[in-house]
Formats: C-alpha cells, sequence, structure tokens
C-alpha cells in the first residue's frame, strides 16, 4: 500500500515536471522573433531617422523636406549641414521665429544623428546633395598653417581668441570653445547662419581645425586670460587694476604714519 502511494506521487511529479518544461519551451518560442522575419531582430536605421523627422523635424521643414513657412527646404543640403546642426544642439530649433540659432545641449544620441542624416539625406531622391560629412585630420605641423588662415579669414569675426563676437545685424559669431574638430570643418563647409563657405582645400581645412582645437587650449604666459576676451577689454581691465593699486600706493604715502600725541600740553 505505502509502495503504491509513493509510486503515484512519484508519478503525479513526473507529471508536473513535464507539464511545467512544455509551458518554459512554449513560453521561449513564443517571446522570440517570428519565424521567417529576420528584420525583427535588428532595429531599421533609416526607418528610425524618418520617425524621428517626423517627430521633431516635420513641423518645421515639411514631412517632404520642402521646407514651409517656419523653416528652410532640407533637399539637397548634405549630410555635413544636417550633422553639424544636429550634434551642435541647433536643431531641433527652440528659439523665437527669425531668430539666430544657437549651440545648446544635444537632444538625440549618435545612433539617432545618424539615422536623422541618413533620412534627410534621402529625402533628396536622386538631386545633386551637399558635401559630406567630413575626415578630418589634425596635426602639430599644421598650426602654423592653421594660424595664418585664422588669423585672416576666422578672427574678424570669432575673435582673435575663438571667443566670438558680434557681425552686424542681431547676429553673433559664437565662441569655437566647444566645436569639435569634424564640426569646424562643417561649418566652413556649408557657412551656417551669417557664416561664409569657405573653399578651402582639405589640407587647408586640416590646419584651420588644428588650430581650433589648438585654441581650446591654449596657454596663456602672460597671466590671467579673463577668457581671452580681446586685447582692449584686457587692456583696460590692467589700466583699472594698475590705476587703483597706484592710488592705494599714493594714499598710504601720503598718509601719516606717526601717532598723536595723547597730551600735546605737556
Amino acid at each position: 500500500m505505502r509502495t503504491a502511494r509513493s509510486l503515484a506521487a512519484f508519478l503525479l511529479a513526473l507529471t508536473a515536471l513535464l507539464a511545467l518544461a512544455v509551458g518554459l519551451a512554449s513560453a521561449t518560442h513564443t517571446s522570440g522573433p517570428a519565424a521567417g522575419h529576420p528584420a525583427a531582430q535588428v532595429s531599421d536605421p533609416t526607418a528610425m531617422g524618418a520617425e524621428l523627422y517626423a517627430q521633431s523635424c516635420a513641423s518645421c521643414h515639411g514631412t517632404d523636406g520642402a521646407g514651409t513657412e517656419y523653416g528652410p527646404s532640407l533637399l539637397g543640403v548634405g549630410a555635413a549641414s544636417v550633422d553639424f546642426q544636429l550634434s551642435t544642439g541647433r536643431m531641433p530649433f527652440a528659439g523665437q521665429p527669425a531668430s539666430q540659432a544657437k549651440r545648446k545641449p544635444v537632444a538625440f544620441s549618435a545612433d539617432q544623428i545618424e539615422s536623422l542624416v541618413a533620412h534627410v539625406v534621402s529625402l533628396a531622391g536622386e538631386a545633386p546633395a551637399g558635401p559630406a560629412i567630413p575626415t578630418v585630420t589634425t596635426s602639430d605641423a599644421l598650426l602654423a598653417r592653421g594660424h595664418e588662415i585664422f588669423a585672416g579669414s576666422c578672427a574678424p569675426c570669432h575673435g582673435a581668441t575663438g571667443n566670438g563676437g558680434a557681425v552686424g545685424g542681431g547676429a553673433l559669431a559664437p565662441p569655437l570653445d566647444q566645436a569639435t574638430t569634424v564640426q569646424t570643418v562643417e561649418a566652413m563647409l556649408v557657412g551656417p547662419g551669417q557664416m561664409p563657405v569657405f573653399a578651402l582645400g582639405e589640407e587647408d581645412q586640416n590646419a584651420v581645425a588644428t588650430y581650433v582645437d589648438w585654441l581650446q587650449d591654449a596657454p596663456t604666459p602672460g597671466g590671467f586670460s579673463i577668457g581671452g576676451i580681446g586685447p582692449v577689454p584686457e587692456g583696460f581691465v590692467a589700466w583699472v587694476v594698475g590705476m587703483g593699486l597706484l592710488l592705494v600706493v599714493v594714499v598710504l604715502a601720503g598718509r601719516s604714519w606717526q601717532r598723536p600725541d595723547p597730551d600735546p600740553d605737556r
């Protein structure tokens, strides 16, 4: 009797284990990708770019990229232009209408930016496209050449130290302290905002990128740089500090340091 009960318990436990195994196998099968649909295993970057564009760009640039009253056409602008605007946070635009787009925190990940760039470029179809995203190579040997080009073509707007400045019409040339080497060359290729396009050879582009990169960590052997804002304000600060110290010296030198006699009639 006891043996029969033990055998029945064993068979019941075995049946439960078999049922559990079948259930796990079924659950594993149904949660995986459907057979014959490998696309379900890998996300489509093109589809991701189209979705992001519809969510964040189409309201201003149009669903087909042809532009609206709120934003210009993107047809044929090229990968470099789209990458520059997205990687610097200038797009999606968050300012007042007709105001200048400014650098701000980036809204998308690197993969999302790549997908958006691919989608916007595809909107042009077979039409000629603008510049591609450049490959930049910096070298210390290009530093002198980069300084020469920067001084002649960039400093009049961005300042001798790359800290930006006014260019008229309410527009500002932005500081270059956060620009990557790729963004520097992209800006020269596409001319964002009020900036003109610079038709430079690849070596000269690399030279300017090298110099801008060097400026971001340039030494200040003369003392405090006070932000490198230029010789006129720096000279004014030096004059104010120098005259202030001179005035202190004059006051101290002209002061009588002799203690007064507490009893002058003595």
